[in-house]
């Protein structure tokens, strides 16, 4: 028994098949709807997706309050009646606005589609937003707001993200408190007369299907038009700041939030799967060189990351830790080295296979039922890729090699590149 204990179990590297149960149709007005019919349990999810995120919005708060008051009150509903409609019927509501889109996504049981296309129909496209709710939520954001402002944490990023795309564009813009007083009623019925319209609008559906869905979306969703024309809005460019070094003193701080990276490419690029296997090498996970050198060896943090975003416009790739604030310094320099020996050594074969194993069970695990296949299919949908992109990722993950991955790092590494933003 000791002996057995001693002994590591075998590796067995495995392959395999992305295969999506994906059908898809068009509703009479044009909505594309994406069908998943996966699953044992009778249970939906449902999403719509509107390209009505921040990139849209002329000043700050303006999408994510236009999502946050949907559910607010409509044409035919108030907000309380909304709310006991949704727990009446077991609806599970997450309204989200991202950098590109904002969303409705709701969980339900397949039995009650046909209610919960009605409700969802009049929840996206005849919204009121009154203003005595909006004030209330305003409020709300506002000492939302002014809590995060306590941490150093939101402190470093929010400057990071600046710093990176600038502060006149969406991806960068920060918010002040005076923004939380200059929206109303008519300023969110504009933007959503603008960019919550049913031919920009896709449907995204996975579950246990019932019978009667195509024909429930398309009584719903299917003779909806909008009213307005859209008028393609004037894009501000990427411009990063000129200054890459830049700390934020936080009186009282016992850490110091650390925000290291700069602006990248995104997943349209052929060089993205390279460069998130890259990634995931750096500090992607929890046996990452990041992970081996600043919390295990070091023990300057808890834990430490290295992540690569995909945004429509750019790509995104930040290292985040926390650490002691008398260890900042060292923290950031042992931080530099890792990325300087990526772009001078290559990888060897055995954390080439680690990182390959570690990646390719993360990817399959993206599609373990219906409900993580629709999230993994939306996120290839929305920068207009298709399904290939998934075997594509794990064709690299299987076949790069450490000459590649050390050509990567020089390409997309560059030390005089990175902002370095601490906080605290």
């Amino acid at each position: 028994m000791s002996s057995f204990r001693r002994t590591q179990p075998p590796l067995h590297p495995f392959d395999a098949q992305i295969d999506i149960p994906l059908k898809s149709l068009t509703l009479g007005n044009g909505v594309p709807v994406y069908i998943i019919e996966a699953g044992t349990e009778d249970v939906i999810r449902f999403e719509c997706v509107f390209r009505a995120g921040i990139i849209k919005e002329s000043r700050p708060l303006l999408a994510s309050t236009a999502n946050m008051m949907l559910t607010e009150g409509s044409v035919n509903y108030t907000a309380e009646e909304i709310n006991e409609t949704l727990d009446y019927y077991g609806i599970f509501l997450n309204l989200q606005a991202e950098r590109d889109t904002a969303s409705l996504t709701a969980y339900f049981l397949s039995r009650y589609f046909e209610k919960a296309m009605e409700l969802f129909a009049e929840i996206l496209f005849r919204p009121v937003f009154p203003g005595t709710e909006l004030e209330k939520l305003m409020m709300k954001r506002l000492n939302w707001y002014r809590i995060n402002r306590e941490k150093v944490q939101k402190i470093a990023g929010d400057r990071f993200l600046e710093s990176v795309f600038g502060p006149a564009h969406p991806y960068g813009r920060q918010v002040a408190e005076a923004d939380f007083e200059g929206l109303s009623p008519s300023i969110l019925r504009d933007f959503h007369g603008n960019f919550y319209r049913p031919e920009d609008m896709a449907v995204i559906v996975s579950g246990r299907i019932p019978d009667s869905a195509v024909t429930s979306m398309e009584k719903h969703f299917g003779h909806l038009r909008s009213e307005k024309i859209q008028s393609p809005a004037a894009e501000s460019p990427i411009e990063g700041l000129s200054v890459k070094k830049d700390h934020i003193s936080k009186k009282g701080a016992v850490q110091t939030a650390v925000r290291i990276g700069s602006a990248t490419i995104n997943k349209r690029h052929p060089d993205y799967h390279g460069l998130k296997f890259l990634n995931v090498t750096l500090g992607g996970y929890f046996g990452s060189r990041l992970m081996k050198n600043l919390r295990e060896d070091k023990g300057y943090t808890y834990g430490i990351h290295s992540i690569v975003s995909s945004f429509d416009k750019s790509g995104l790739w930040m290292i985040s830790t926390e650490v002691g604030r008398e260890n900042s310094s060292k923290a950031v320099e042992e931080i530099k080295k890792e990325i300087k020996l990526l772009m001078q050594k290559p990888v060897a074969a055995d954390e080439m296979e680690v990182v390959g194993n570690y990646m390719a069970g993360e990817l399959v695990r993206s599609f373990d039922g219906p409900m993580a296949i629709a999230e993994s299919f939306r996120s290839a949908w929305e920068f207009g890729l298709d399904m290939s992109y998934f075997s594509k990722m794990m064709h690299t993950i299987r076949t790069i090699t450490p000459e590649e991955v050390l050509q990567l790092a020089n390409t997309y590494y560059n030390i005089e590149d990175l902002y370095e933003i601490t906080a605290g």
